[in-house]
């Protein structure tokens, strides 16, 4: 998917950092099931969204994949969560998807209107050009395992960095997985979150599931 975004009469050194600042995080979670009944967790492979970067790129490939899953285990295991092998409480699935921009960088400076080199006036200060960035959002979900409902998303959109270092990438990883999490609820803190209070459950966690 591209989109076109004209940022007009403005110099590079200004956009670039709004650019790179352009970075949003979102949450959300269901008003009828009960986060704290979640105690143990498994994460369920699933298609990615696109299969041309996954199997063509290195910002969307299997070693980005199996550092986000550790990424997100870390972040659970800190709230109180355990990470089994059978008969999870919840699943937790990891998507990405992406999307081009060609955004339009105009002169910085042209006609009686624009900024010139010495201040808003007459001036023309450089040729028209675009830039192709691709914005990538991460996605992760939280879903109970006995009934499918979906307990809890968060997501994170940013540019990505195509030609990345391995090491810088897997920082950027866990940068992008600690900031979906800061608002996940820690047992501790559901009820006073906006969570309804919990209900009694007859789940048996003695039966059925991994100790």
């Amino acid at each position: 998917k591209k989109t076109c975004r004209f940022l007009i009469g403005l110099t590079v050194s200004t956009l670039l950092p709004a650019a790179a600042m352009a970075q949003k995080v979102a949450y959300d979670y269901s008003r009828t099931e009960n986060l704290r009944t979640v105690k143990t967790f498994a994460f369920k492979d699933t298609r990615p969204l696109d299969p041309i970067t996954a199997e063509t790129t290195t910002y969307d490939s299997p070693f980005v994949a199996e550092r986000t899953q550790r990424a997100i285990a870390s972040q659970l295991e800190m709230r109180g969560l355990r990470e089994v092998k059978n008969n999870p409480h919840a699943y937790v699935t990891a998507r990405r998807t992406f999307r081009t921009e060609q955004v339009l960088y105009g002169p910085s400076g042209w006609g009686p209107y624009g900024w010139g080199w010495y201040g808003w006036g007459w001036g023309y200060g450089g040729p028209w050009y675009t830039e192709e960035i691709i914005k990538g959002t991460l996605i992760i979900d939280l879903v109970d395992a006995d009934n499918g409902a979906l307990l809890w998303r968060g997501l994170r959109e940013k540019t990505v960095k195509p030609r990345a270092k391995p090491e810088k990438r897997t920082e950027q990883v866990y940068e992008d997985v600690s900031k979906i999490f800061r608002k996940f609820p820690t047992p501790a803190a559901v009820a006073t979150s906006g969570f309804d209070t919990p209900a009694p459950t007859d789940r048996d966690d003695s039966e059925g599931r991994d100790h």
